[in-house]
């Protein structure tokens, strides 16, 4: 039987109260197995409630009554206590598969699952799912999920995935959207594949869905050095192809159902010097995570600014990739702020010190990969040493997002620090 391994137990909840300990398998809930912590925050609704766990290899029941208003306060190691569904799936542009030899385990792993997806908005392809999966979707109402469909073409998505049993996504879209669960798309494009008409099809079948199907992310296509086989990425012109008919269709949509339902993610306007949407224009949806938006979201928050501003005299070397920096640069220029429509406006000074923005070239997964979040710490060094540099070094956090707060390559913020004398501050840049 699967058991989660707790990992905190919070103060004046349920779980304190009736003597769970961090390090106890939490297994069953009222006689219910439990399989992540959907289930158990699923299971957990009843009044009264009778834990099976394990304790140093011992049997334990513990049982009690949950008091109006009192938290469970459960906290588990990892999310799902039966593993993590793996992807089957063999897509030539997948970005986990382009990952080399040598890094932590945790960004070699290709997962496909649902759980996941609705825990933490991770993107799923629906090819691995048995008919109890899909009956416990919508049992316990696991909306939303995220779709990776990049095409409504069968046949082609078949290829795309590398899959030829997959079945015709827009099906299983539709049996979905009819049991209430709301799900956001997305679309990764390779140039001459699944754009043109394909995206054109893509878009038209996905917006006849709404609101079930909420959104459509456009996102291109991204290789690094270290990619084997016949994809490529995107010249400016092509790009311009993709931008144009996806303002059509949001016009379009817009007028039909209120909403601009497909939007771009930022790389497109960053590649072609358009101006980022205005937050209004992203319809209340967080689509951060998936790229969409989040350069509006950056430069509409003053909190970087607060951040990034050096002392009086002082000088303050930024680091960023080269997609950002050339934004960066305007917005720190004119002060950091914008218009309702995204365009600089000039603010107050926050101080009299200096700041220099410098686009570090990602060379270890080679110059396509221009985000903040996948510079390595060498690169960094390398790229910094021997230069001007300021009193203080600000790099984004998003380069140390290892379980030890480390970098792709190992590194630590302390390490860079070390290695170029100057002392380093995270800020998200």
């Amino acid at each position: 039987m699967p058991a989660g391994v707790i990992s905190e137990v919070a103060r004046g909840s349920l779980a304190e109260r009736i003597g769970l300990l961090p390090g106890d398998e939490l297994s069953s809930i009222n006689e219910m197995e439990l399989r992540d912590i959907i289930d158990v925050q699923f299971y957990a609704a009843d009044e009264y409630l009778v834990f099976g766990a394990s304790r140093a290899g011992g049997e334990l029941v513990l049982e009690g009554e949950r008091r109006f208003g009192e938290p469970l306060g459960l906290s588990f190691v990892e999310p799902t206590f039966d593993g993590i569904r793996r992807c089957a799936n063999q897509c030539e542009f997948c970005f986990v598969r382009q990952m080399p030899r040598g890094l932590r385990c945790t960004l070699t792993i290709r997962d496909d699952d649902y759980r996941y997806s609705f825990l933490s908005g991770s993107y799923i392809t629906l090819t691995n799912l048995a008919a109890a999966d899909w009956e416990r979707i919508e049992e316990q109402c696991l909306s939303p999920l995220y779709v990776s469909v990049h095409t409504t073409d069968t046949e082609l998505r078949r290829r795309l995935l590398g899959n030829p049993g997959a079945p015709d996504v827009l099906a299983q879209l539709e049996q979905l959207s009819a049991v209430g669960i709301e799900v956001h798309t997305q679309t990764v494009l390779i140039p001459g594949v699944n754009d043109a008409d394909f995206l054109d099809r893509s878009i038209r079948d996905l917006a006849a869905l709404y609101p079930g199907v909420r959104s459509l992310s456009v996102v291109p296509v991204g290789l690094t050095r270290f990619h084997r086989g016949d994809c490529r990425v995107y010249a400016d012109a092509e790009m311009r192809s993709v931008f144009d008919l996806v303002l059509v269709w949001q016009e379009r949509l817009q007028a039909e159902c209120g909403v601009r339902f497909v939007y771009l993610s930022d790389e497109w306007y960053l590649r072609l010097g358009e101006l980022v949407p205005a937050a209004a224009d992203y319809d209340g949806l967080d689509l951060t995570e998936n790229g969409v938006g989040l350069v509006r979201q950056y430069l509409a928050s003053d909190v970087w600014r607060t951040k990034l501003a050096p002392r009086a005299g002082e000088s303050l070397t930024v680091v960023t990739g080269a997609l950002f920096a050339p934004l960066m640069r305007k917005a720190l220029a004119s002060g950091g702020g914008v218009d309702g429509r995204g365009k600089p406006v000039c603010l107050p000074p926050v101080s009299c010190g200096e700041m220099d923005v410098v686009a570090v070239i990602n060379r270890f997964f080679g110059e396509t990969v221009t985000v903040a979040g996948l510079l390595t710490g060498q690169d960094v060094i390398d790229q910094l040493r021997g230069c001007e540099l300021g009193d203080r070094i600000a790099l984004p956090p998003a380069m140390f997002g290892g379980p030890r707060g480390e970098s792709l390559d190992g590194m630590m913020p302390g390490d860079v620090s070390q290695a170029l004398g100057r002392p380093v501050v995270l800020v998200e840049v």
